[in-house]
């Protein structure tokens, strides 16, 4: 079932005209889909049975899943008095459908999610018809002009997430296109068997001074080697201070669909699409829990029971051995007081974790193996102590000039023993404005821990590094992914930020598909790289000119948390569709009276010229 097209209620509403916005019926209209119509006929006469005692909606647990079987329930006309029940399941194994349809509860008791799933549909229906139509008919035939179309003029499709995602795909790659490459110059010394780095602290004769690109380098590189032939004159250093300590890691937060999408786009290169599909899979074939959930932690009731999950992956070859040494030492029994635990951060549904069923592996295909084993590794991989690490801090003087080196050396990799030690390894990724940490090994650490306050550390010389500002890197498909669920991290007021934390702008991979069919985005399918098409850009720039609003996270997830608030009866349907109905109206009037339908020229122009 799916909500009318406005020629529905009036046949004089197929013409596109602005004269008809904004639309906002009075009571909304719903259809059953032209392509299944003999389908749900068959439903629908099961729905009337006289001899119907009772009827159970199965289908998926969560918002949208609700909103579909509330449909159907809508248009078949269901019999009244008879007793209905929703079954929510977090896995196909035989324990937990049993268990879902045991404790299914009334339909009455989903009354607020099915709420907030017909707002968010009523959201959908009422930006993306009054906008798309307001915007085709104002600008639509100058659109036309500019990309040589030869239709009388071209649909220019807005959405409430779909244009949030392409604003934020636009913006990226105009910063990356304007970005212009700064060099800076930074002072390093060589002692030996390892570096140190200057930086101009509030002791150091540059502190503060206009020379500096930033407090670890300068500007110019004759500024940076007036100061290394300063320091050459006497090569040695004084140990100042050095600290030695411990740091923990910690094992990462389970997997949710964005988390494992992100993930496998990096490791396996795959699209945010195919991880659904393949999370799918593994979830029919009873090997992992529901795979569309937002939450990264567990249920306390299924942290009672979470033995029989890992008791069962003593049959999977992989991480056998894991799940037997969990068992061995009890470690699971305390996961409900730990962060993996958290009855506050769940939704619909608790993490995407193995159910422990395993008959269904050998079936796999060789990349759903391997998503299955992330899945499993991530969630064995909480059962671990924290990795530690020893550091060792070293600040060096020369003079009034400080240097400074920091290492550290895996001395037990905990959780990183099912997770991998590939991060525990090599040198670790260092930043333009920041020291690094040096993964050194055993004997070298026990070597800089000999090391006392006045030493005299041998310099074989001071010598000027290079180092250039870089761009901000392109989404790709799983990036994009992880931006849309933590939209809260793009918004710049602090207080706004922490307000709508939680509240993303969706996570749906479908997004990503209609913008790309829509030819606003490409995807590189052997990168997962996305970048924006001229179209998109042009699209953008009419949306920015217009309705602004539509391209801000804030807006959006702001949004999101009035959905949720219908679904905590803390909003009710007439105050959400007040509020959504104001907006609408407001920003519609204000494109029907834009008096040049020219302005967007320039804009168009700009990035045409890019494209040429």
């Amino acid at each position: 079932c799916t909500l009318s097209y406005p020629e529905v209620y009036d046949e004089a509403m197929k013409k596109w005209s602005l004269d008809t916005l904004p639309f906002l019926p009075e009571e909304y209209k719903y259809e059953v889909i032209s392509n299944v119509k003999k389908q749900f006929g068959v439903v629908k006469k099961l729905y009337h049975m006289p001899e119907l005692e009772a009827i159970y909606y199965a289908g998926d647990a969560g918002r949208e899943g609700i909103y579909i079987q509330m449909l159907v329930r809508q248009m078949a006309g269901h019999k009244a008095g008879i007793e209905e029940k929703v079954i929510w399941i977090d896995s196909y194994t035989e324990r937990e459908i049993l268990k879902g349809i045991k404790e299914a509860k009334d339909v009455s008791c989903y009354k607020n999610k099915t709420d907030a799933a017909y707002m968010r549909g009523i959201e959908d229906y009422a930006i993306g018809i009054n906008f798309s139509r307001a915007l085709t008919c104002r600008y639509g035939k100058e659109f036309n002009q500019h990309i040589g179309s030869t239709d009388k003029w071209k649909t220019l499709a807005v959405g409430r997430v779909m244009t949030c995602v392409l604003g934020i795909v636009v913006e990226r790659e105009r910063e990356i296109r304007n970005f212009v490459e700064t060099p800076f110059y930074k002072v390093e010394s060589d002692c030996g068997s390892f570096t140190t780095g200057w930086k101009a602290i509030e002791t150091s004769a540059y502190h503060g001074s206009p020379m500096l690109y930033n407090e670890f380098g300068f500007k110019e590189r004759d500024k940076a080697e007036y100061l290394v032939g300063t320091l050459n004159k006497d090569p040695q250093l004084t140990v100042e201070e050095i600290k030695v300590s411990d740091e923990k890691k910690k094992a990462p937060l389970l997997y949710n669909l964005a988390e494992i999408q992100s993930d496998c786009t990096k490791k396996y290169k795959i699209s945010p699409d195919e991880t659904l599909r393949i999370t799918q899979e593994l979830y029919e074939k009873k090997l992992v829990t529901y795979p569309r959930t937002d939450a990264r932690v567990l249920s306390t009731a299924v942290a009672k029971e979470i033995h029989k999950n890992i008791g069962g992956l003593r049959n999977f070859q992989p991480a056998a051995g894991f799940a037997a040494e969990i068992l061995e030492s009890g470690s699971c029994k305390g996961i409900a007081k730990t962060k993996y635990t958290n009855d506050k951060q769940i939704t619909d549904h608790y993490a995407i974790i193995p159910t422990g069923q395993t008959g269904a592996v050998k079936g796999l295909s060789v990349m759903a193996a391997k998503v299955y084993e992330a899945i499993v590794k991530r969630f064995l991989a909480i059962f671990y102590p924290p990795a530690v690490y020893q550091k060792v801090a070293l600040v060096i003087n020369k003079d009034t000039e400080s240097l400074f080196s920091s290492f550290k050396v895996l001395v037990s990799e905990g959780y990183l023993k099912v997770a991998g030690t590939g991060a525990a390894s090599g040198k670790a990724s260092k930043n333009d404005d920041e020291t690094e940490d040096v993964k050194c090994d055993a004997g070298m650490l026990e070597m800089l821990q000999k090391l006392k306050k006045g030493d005299i550390i041998p310099i074989s010389e001071f010598f000027v590094k290079e180092g250039k500002t870089s761009p901000p890197k392109r989404y790709n498909s799983g990036s994009i992914i992880l931006a849309m669920e933590n939209a809260g991290q793009l918004i710049e007021d602090e207080e706004l930020r922490a307000q709508i934390k939680g509240s993303g702008i969706g996570t749906s991979a479908e997004i990503l598909k209609k913008l790309i069919d829509k030819g606003y985005i490409k995807l590189n399918n052997k990168t997962q790289i996305i970048t924006p098409t001229l179209l998109g850009e042009m699209i953008y720039d009419v949306v920015a000119a217009s309705i602004k609003y539509l391209l801000d996270p804030t807006l959006t997830a702001s949004w999101e948390k009035g959905l949720t608030g219908v679904a905590d009866a803390t909003i009710s349907c007439d105050e959400y569709l007040e509020k959504l109905e104001g907006f609408v109206t407001r920003r519609t009037l204000a494109v029907k009276q834009v008096n040049n339908k020219y302005m967007l020229r320039p804009y168009f122009d700009y990035a045409a010229a890019y494209y040429k």
